[in-house]
């Protein structure tokens, strides 16, 4: 029987889950990610455009010949534009400076006209996107505004099929569900469901650095970059309640997250993805447990960016590529290694405290990642560090016959051979003694805070070197 369906609608959800392999490399924690940038119109935002205006429609709110006036970063706008287009309807779509020209240009493809508008101003403003598109809704013969941020049906949709496919495709197994918040909707919608089958169930919202859901009493307005998460107001179709904790990533985090996702697993994400991605690699490196499953929800796809977080000028323009964007870790690893020295020194954590003092000894160093597993499989369970070592040894002697395993630190933070340089300053400026250097889910080789100096260094003198005049 011929396999067709009625319209591009039909297409939309049935999203799969794809296991994290490379950005999550050395973590034990399974981490996989709802891929909702394979919805027909590349978000999840999908999901809701079609509810809200049957939602309408059944309400008599919209009918045949109306015009749809909606506030949007973009994406609502794209999920909207397809159902309109679709079933006949006008689209007028308001949005905040900020936004990609991507986006802009993408819901004037499907016939709509966009208004673009202030994005420093307060909500309340008339010139904020919120307040243009009221007006616009009441003055335009026959308009409707779905209102996302206050439409229940915007949840709705996420509980009646984002929260049933995540759950029957893991089986129930899912022990942690990661999402951005913006509106709220899919964390609402698809954390209640999920949270009704499974109470222990632990809900992660990934919030901007600047948003309101996280700063909570304290709140102070703050621009920033990243598009479609975090907000400077508390929609109704967020519950809070639900929400058992938050992680505040900052621009930076998101966008390079994101790049990594892209870079190092094959899917093209957006900035809002790669926050949530931060977060689940968080959460999965606290848990340490094989057996639990954290699901992250990527929202949407990088198409929408490419000139923005995949535009290294505009990346390297607002911070978020800084000084050596041009080299990889991997750079810094080959500069390091000396010809005398393995590629990667290690110590097993059934290993004497006594052998591992030995092996710093050899060659000069003074930490030492602990392994598990055999060649090709090995398994970062620890760290051995001088500093440490020498306080715990002082107080018990005869910790140095016993094994690594009971005298050993947390594993140090791992970060991929092919990772921009900044990625490995940032995780050894934010207090980590070392990075282990990892291709795929196979350590390589170690960075320290020195190796990344003399590389500094190096670079810089023959950055500013003159060339001899003749």
């Amino acid at each position: 029987m011929p396999q067709i369906l009625e319209s591009i609608l039909d297409a939309v959800g049935n999203t799969p889950l794809v296991r994290l392999h490379r950005v999550a490399a050395g973590i034990r924690t399974p981490v996989v990610a709802k891929v909702e940038s394979l919805n027909p119109g590349g978000s999840v935002k999908d999901r809701i455009g079609l509810a809200m205006i049957e939602a309408a429609e059944q309400a008599g709110l919209l009918k045949s010949g109306g015009t749809i006036v909606e506030p949007t970063s973009g994406n609502t706008g794209h999920g909207l534009a397809i159902a309109a287009a679709i079933k006949g309807y006008r689209m007028v779509f308001v949005m905040p400076d900020k936004m990609s020209a991507e986006k802009i240009a993408l819901l004037r493809a499907y016939g709509a006209d966009v208004v673009v508008c202030p994005t420093a101003v307060p909500r309340e403003s008339p010139e904020s996107y919120y307040s243009v598109a009221e007006r616009l809704a009441r003055e335009i013969p026959g308009g409707y505004q779905p209102n996302q941020y206050f439409n229940p049906a915007n949840p709705e949709a996420h509980y009646r099929t984002t929260g049933p496919e995540i759950w029957e495709q893991t089986e129930g197994q899912i022990t942690h569900f990661v999402s951005g918040m913006g509106t709220g909707g899919t964390i609402t919608g698809a954390g209640r469901y999920l949270k009704e089958r499974k109470p222990s169930l632990q809900i992660v919202g990934a919030d901007p650095q600047g948003s309101i859901y996280s700063a909570g009493d304290k709140f102070i307005p703050k621009i920033y970059k990243v598009e479609g998460i975090g907000e400077d107001f508390y929609p109704t179709t967020m519950d809070m309640s639900l929400v058992d904790r938050m992680e505040i990533v900052t621009d930076k985090e998101c966008f390079q997250v994101a790049r990594r996702v892209t870079r190092e697993d094959g899917i093209l994400v957006g900035g809002s993805a790669g926050a949530a991605v931060h977060a689940a690699l968080k959460v999965g490196r606290e848990i340490d447990d094989p057996d639990a499953l954290v699901v992250v929800l990527i929202p949407d796809t990088g198409r929408n960016y490419l000139s923005k977080l995949y535009n290294d000028e505009w990346m390297r323009t607002n911070g978020f590529l800084e000084q050596f964007p041009q080299h990889a870790v991997g750079d810094v690893f080959r500069s390091a290694t000396r010809d005398s020295m393995p590629r990667f020194i290690a110590v097993e954590a059934g290993d004497s405290v006594r052998s591992a003092i030995d092996t710093m000894q050899q060659y000069g160093i003074s930490q030492l990642p602990v392994i598990e597993g055999e060649d090709g499989a090995q398994r970062l369970v620890g760290s051995i560090q001088e500093r440490t070592l020498l306080d715990r040894v002082y107080r018990d002697p005869d910790l140095v016959a016993s094994a690594v395993g009971a005298a050993m630190d947390p594993p140090f933070p791992t970060i991929q051979r092919l990772a921009e340089i900044d990625e490995a300053f940032d995780l050894l400026i934010g207090g980590a003694p070392a990075v282990v250097v990892m291709d795929g889910q196979q350590p390589t080789g170690m960075v320290t805070k020195l190796d990344l100096l003399e590389f500094v260094a190096s670079h810089t003198v023959r950055r500013h070197r003159h060339p001899v005049q003749s």
